[in-house]
């Protein structure tokens, strides 16, 4: 039998179909959104519980003339399989395919890139203004979830909007909430009733009261003494009286599953004048039992089995889960050591010590620069806070890391989980640019683990440092390398020489280092030896060691999964020019000054030249090169 989403190539395809065959596509979607992720990978959950709002905001709307911003852009599955997308959906997140984030240069139904949270306001609000100064008429939406409003720049988008009165409608997506019968039924009517009969009513009303009293004595107060008694009225009536005093119209709360209920909704909602909320309640992982139940481990999967719902692992502890057990382990006998993440627990291995020790794990929501300054705070007092976030969204967050932890020489332990490139997340999720944007920073030291054991290893080293500092480590499994049970702290600025041999020197840092290894072994087994140095530390440098071995080899490999500009590499070649060594020969191998994009991670890593293969053939040029006699041993 044939798909009804088979026959939806665009939005206005929705248009044809009854109520009773947008419920029937609802399931269809479903059906496919579990088959594809499954295999794929991403965030099922959250596409789960938009499906119903994603169909009805397409019905009414008029894509892509009308606007649509999704705030963080990981539910907009649905979004692309409406906007001819349908028949690509099958490579979500693969390399060459489509992302699993909005995407201007994929569609023009796509109308603003995202991949962080709380922006969507904002952009929204710059797509509404711009179209009041052309004279435009397009509807502009933004969609953002409850997770998202714990962020400060939503709140400063809303107070924007609400002052500027500008035609713009903000759906609140609010998984977190039960949807009632009460909620379903009665508050959807009541909404319907104020959209289409009180708000327009009470507007007209008040325009002509105040050109009444415009014209007699005290009128000004007047107006304002009815206006302190309308809102008075309103905190009994208007469950979302904080948007309203924002300058926004509240609607709801509605049930966001009911396609009959937000259809009418919605489209009220967008003929009234001014910034309008619409208070919509969905359920994470609507039609999957197992995402239902588990809404936080499905949010953003690997593949799994459909009938179990069991990941297809390893069964090999991840980065996270081993930074996330030995901090538990270090709290337990350290009573100063407190944990804060941003709505991040299960990604960043904090789960562990909210188990462990719930009273002293703070997690903050989607709030990554409170997060930084409230453990600064929690510094200053004599705590040791570790705030553990993934490397993409700790750049939200760098006038608090400069500012408020590093300007105060304050403990903070910043764990920066996903560093690196992320594979299928894409652009937007790569933690590029952590080294360059933290190594020039007074104060901090910034480490990267070779392995699991020196991940241990270093943050015992930051628990006990005087001051800030850093550890980055990649997304997934590493080598397999056992915790030790009794992690020792490091050598503050001490790198690690793993092998020796008087050919070329290859200084590697984080995950780069058993790459490095690997392309040692391939260039022994011809008969050329490389020193291959574990760096350990982006800042401090192990300069004497470096220099002494540069000068010696005169052949040196950068490698780092980080932005070549200003990272380690470049550290490198700085460190080399201040002690006078300009002729030593250097090849920084790191990610190129571009945007990398989605796909597998050794795919990407071969494609910027930072695979095994690719540091052995550089390795192997430069070594066929000869030195100049001055820089011979």
């Amino acid at each position: 039998m044939p798909r009804l989403l088979d026959g939806i190539n665009s939005p206005q395809d929705l248009r044809a179909l009854t109520t009773e065959q947008l419920v029937e596509l609802a399931a269809e979607i479903r059906r496919e959104l579990i088959d594809t992720v499954s295999r794929t990978g991403g965030h099922l959950a959250p596409n789960l519980g938009v499906v119903e709002l994603t169909l009805a905001l397409h019905r009414t709307l008029d894509s892509p003339t009308d606007r649509i911003i999704w705030d963080v852009g990981h539910q907009c599955y649905v979004h692309k399989l409406l906007t001819g997308r349908r028949e690509a959906f099958g490579t979500l997140r693969q390399h060459g395919g489509i992302s699993g984030f909005p995407s201007p240069e994929e569609s023009p139904h796509d109308p603003f890139g995202t991949g962080h949270g709380s922006t969507s306001i904002s952009a929204a609000l710059g797509l509404a203004k711009a179209r009041d100064l052309r004279g435009g008429t397009e509807k502009v939406v933004a969609v953002i979830g409850d997770g998202a409003l714990t962020g400060g720049m939503a709140f400063e988008a809303l107070n924007q909007a609400g002052a500027m009165g500008v035609n713009l409608l903000v759906v609140l997506n609010d998984n977190e909430m039960s949807i009632a019968r009460n909620v379903g039924a009665m508050s959807a009517y009541l909404a319907g009733l104020r959209a289409s009969l009180v708000e327009p009513l009470v507007r007209r009303a008040r325009a002509d009261v105040a050109a009444l009293l415009e014209h007699i004595p005290l009128g000004a107060q007047m107006l304002d003494f009815m206006d302190r008694t309308r809102d008075a009225v309103k905190q009994f009536v208007v469950p979302g009286m904080l948007f309203e005093e924002l300058g926004f119209t509240y609607l709801g709360p509605i049930d966001g599953h009911n396609v009959e209920t937000l259809l009418g909704i919605l489209e009220q909602a967008l003929d009234l004048e001014g910034p309008v909320i619409v208070h919509v309640l969905t359920r994470k992982g609507m039609g999957y039992q197992q995402a239902e139940d588990s809404p936080r481990r499905f949010h953003g999967t690997p593949p799994f089995d459909i009938e179990t719902g069991e990941p297809a692992s390893s069964g090999q502890p991840t980065y996270s889960e081993v930074f996330g057990t030995t901090l538990a382990r270090f709290a337990r006998r350290d009573s100063r050591i407190v944990g804060v993440t941003a709505a991040m627990l299960d990604g960043t291995g904090m789960e562990f010590l909210r188990r462990a020790l719930p009273a002293r794990c703070f997690d903050v929501g989607m709030a990554e620069q409170h997060a930084v300054t409230f453990a600064a705070g929690l510094a200053a007092a004599g705590l040791r806070p570790v705030v553990a976030i993934y490397s993409t969204f700790a750049q939200r967050a760098y006038d608090q890391i400069l500012h408020d932890v590093c300007l105060q020489n304050l403990p903070v332990v910043l764990v920066l989980d996903r560093a690196g490139l992320v594979g299928d997340d894409g652009p937007t999720h790569h933690g590029a640019y952590d080294i360059t944007y933290l190594r020039h920073i007074p104060n901090l030291t910034l480490m990267a683990p070779k392995d699991e054991a020196e991940l241990c290893r270093m943050l015992a080293t930051a628990l006990e440092l005087p001051g800030p500092s850093a550890i980055r480590f990649p997304r997934g499994v590493g080598p397999g390398t056992p915790p030790p049970e009794v992690p020792e702290p490091l050598a503050v600025g001490r790198a690690e020489v793993l092998t020796e041999g008087g050919d070329i020197l290859i200084l590697a840092l984080g995950a780069s280092v058993q790459r490095a290894l690997m392309a040692a072994e391939r260039l022994r087994e011809e008969g050329q030896y490389a020193t291959v140095v574990n760096a350990r530390f982006a800042k401090p440098l192990d300069a004497d060691l470096i220099c002494r071995l540069a000068e010696r080899i005169g052949r040196v490999v950068t490698a780092e999964e980080n932005a070549l500009d200003g990272g380690f590499g470049s550290a490198v070649v700085e460190l080399l020019a201040d002690r006078g060594l300009p002729q030593v020969r250097v090849k920084r191998l790191g990610l190129p000054n571009r945007f990398i994009p989605h796909g597998e991670t050794e795919t990407l890593l071969r494609e910027c030249g930072l695979d095994s293969d690719s540091i052995y053939e550089v390795c192997k040029a430069m070594t066929a090169q000869p030195l100049p006699v001055a820089s011979r041993p």
